[in-house]
């Protein structure tokens, strides 16, 4: 059976999503990903107009099954809502144990694209964490926390500022430091909420 145009868009993405998380978008060739899929350098151009909106389709294949990974880690751990929230971190925590992990490949791409503000994939980075920012203030106004959209953007700044210490030191433990801060924040939250409101 002759691959469709889509199967075929879909092998190069695959081929680039395992280079580019590897080794970073500017260090991997057109060519590299050309190989690593199996395919000329015509049929790769064929697909994709130019590398950057390869390295935008990269950051879109992870956008959901990252999202979909925090909300399972979230919803499978037994505990209260702050336990949930920790849980998110310390199976993070576990990942970077990992020779294989090297950190957010949203936040190591934006760091490499620096220089290139307006470039696609900084866009998809930027909408991928508002998503996550959105799920958990949605979570959070469920509970009944009064400033939910704040806690949110708490929670984010620990979960990135921790996945940037723990690429620089190789040190896991500080994810789970950072789960158990945000643990104590949304804690702090609940703790002024008005009195008779639902809890999770």
């Amino acid at each position: 059976m002759k691959p469709t145009a889509n199967t075929t868009r879909e092998r190069i993405v695959a081929a680039a999503s395992k280079l580019f998380y590897g080794q970073g978008v500017r260090a991997v060739s057109v060519d590299a990903v050309a190989e690593k899929a199996g395919l000329t350098k015509r049929t790769f151009y064929y697909h994709f107009a130019s590398k950057d909106e390869l390295i935008a389709a990269y950051l879109e294949r992870r956008d959901q099954p990252n999202l979909g990974l925090f909300r399972h880690w979230f919803t499978e751990c037994e505990g209260e809502l702050a336990d949930k929230v920790a849980a998110i971190f310390q199976t993070l925590g576990q990942a970077a144990r990992r020779p294989a992990w090297k950190g957010c490949g949203f936040l190591r791409t934006a760091a490499e694209l620096a220089d290139m503000p307006g470039h696609p994939a900084i866009r998809i980075g930027i909408a991928h964490k508002k998503r996550f920012e959105d799920w958990l203030k949605g979570v959070f106004e469920a509970d009944g926390i009064r400033e939910a959209e704040l806690l949110a953007r708490q929670i984010l700044l620990l979960l990135d500022g921790s996945f940037a210490t723990v690429l620089l030191n190789r040190d896991p433990s500080y994810m789970e430091s950072a789960g158990a801060a945000a643990a104590t924040l949304v804690r702090a939250a609940q703790a002024q909420r008005p009195a008779g409101r639902f809890r999770l």
